[in-house]
């Protein structure tokens, strides 16, 4: 089947067969994802120790602050390559190539430097003590050291499924869930390497993927491949893959500004085996969350069709199936983190302070998740249909707009329990705001159908 005829499909096919058709792979790549974010956790927790745990959690505001760059050159990158490929300008697609790889390179380089230059400051800002500030040097020394070609894998995956290659990008997410899960007990166990071998384990992993990456873009029989002339910088190109990028690096620049007001909040209230709890109830939420996200990539390209077609009642439809997928993920998510907090904590620890701090907070981390697959699918539904504004504010509610707030209000007032609450709290005012948005976009919807 040709570009054109799985094109014009969106707007013909049964949406139930599209969503699944264009969602599986979707989801099969993000649960590898969240599978390879558990992965360092689950022995760094098993084979190091508690207070590792502790200080891994007090890193992840660096991964959201590194994704937040990454996020600005790749989703950039990858979009407009899917505009001009669908427009068969592949002269510039390849410019975009070489331009992409250029700044990832440099940025991948200036990111590592500066935060090697600085790293025990940012840590501490980050919410580390001198309990936790060891584990947390070590594990980003080799992260940082590898920074570029963390950057690359990332961006080239993008860039693989922006050129329709989302199995080969979907099987380098697998291969490095294989790779560093073969790794991580040779070089945490075997080498005695500690939480040092599990930073290790993934740079090699993303390493070898990278390779593979490199691999397929210098096939010169490939229609989207490496040439010489394309790496030089071009203001034009720089230009609109930033005006691109600017809205998911807000987004987790964000997450990195709240995850910092958690992990502060904390230390202060909890200390750092409260830290490493969150850190352990923020895995088990990301599973499920990461299928979600597969779900709402498979709507995107739906949608966004069908809304350009002016086919509202397929639209419509084609949301409500994807809220109801993502409805069941979530509420399958909170039956587990209800019924069995115990064994998802012990999944990464067998500390038993560790386990008792991690069942509170996983239980009460996800005590409204069943409203979340519904706020992230509307959020989806405005970014396909070009409502970046309202889909950005809807993705920023919960973070920036409620739950800092609430962190700042509650804590002193109920300790570690006003911390544990601003979780749940914000998760219920943003999905009432998400609600609202909604139902009077639908009626809007519906008043112009009968135009």
């Amino acid at each position: 089947m040709d570009n054109r005829q799985a094109t014009l499909e969106l707007g013909t096919k049964p949406v139930g067969q599209l969503l699944m058709q264009y969602a599986l792979p979707a989801i099969v790549a993000m649960t590898a994802s969240s599978l390879y974010n558990m992965v360092d956790s689950i022995f760094i927790g098993q084979g190091v120790g508690a207070m590792a745990i502790s200080g891994l959690a007090i890193t992840f505001p660096f991964m959201n602050l590194s994704g937040a760059v990454g996020a600005a050159i790749g989703v950039g990158a990858s979009t407009y390559l899917s505009v001009k490929l669908g427009q068969k300008d592949y002269k510039t697609a390849e410019l975009l190539l070489g331009n992409a790889i250029v700044l990832k390179i440099i940025t991948g380089i200036l990111f590592g430097a500066v935060c090697l230059l600085f790293l025990d400051p940012i840590l501490y800002f980050f919410g580390a003590t001198e309990n936790t500030i060891g584990y947390a040097r070590e594990y980003m020394q080799i992260i940082l050291v590898g920074n570029v070609a963390t950057h690359l894998y990332f961006g080239l995956n993008a860039l693989l499924r922006a050129a329709s290659k989302p199995k080969q990008a979907m099987y380098a997410t697998i291969f490095t869930v294989v790779i560093n899960t073969i790794l991580d007990p040779i070089f945490i166990w075997v080498f005695d390497m500690g939480i040092r071998g599990a930073a290790l384990a993934t740079i090699l992993a993303q390493m070898l993927a990278l390779c593979w990456q490199l691999s397929i873009f210098s096939n010169p029989k490939e229609m989207l491949h490496f040439k010489k002339g394309t790496y030089r910088l071009r203001a034009d190109i720089i230009k609109n893959i930033l005006a691109i990028g600017i809205s998911p690096f807000s987004m987790n620049a964000c997450a990195c500004i709240v995850v910092i007001f958690i992990n502060t909040a904390l230390v202060r209230y909890g200390g750092d085996m409260a830290v490493g709890a969150y850190g352990i109830a923020n895995r088990i939420a990301f599973i499920f969350v990461m299928i979600v996200m597969g779900i709402k990539q498979g709507l995107q390209p739906i949608a966004g069709y069908n809304y350009g077609a002016q086919l509202h009642s397929r639209l419509i439809h084609v949301v409500r199936l994807a809220m109801l997928a993502a409805t069941v993920v979530v509420v399958a998510g909170w039956v587990t983190g209800q019924l069995l907090p115990y064994y998802c904590a012990r999944l990464f620890t067998s500390d038993q302070t560790l386990i008792n701090h991690s069942i509170q907070a996983i239980r009460v981390n996800m005590l409204l998740f069943p409203l979340i697959g519904y706020q992230m699918v509307v959020t989806c539904f405005f970014q396909s249909i070009g409502k970046a504004k309202i889909s950005m504010l809807l993705s920023l509610s919960r973070q920036m707009l409620f739950l800092v707030p609430l962190l700042i209000i509650l804590p002193p007032i109920f300790k570690i329990d006003g911390v544990w609450a601003a979780l749940p709290a914000s998760d219920g005012i943003a999905f009432i705001v998400t609600w609202v948005t909604m139902e009077t976009y639908k009626k809007k919807l519906r008043t112009n159908a009968q135009q």
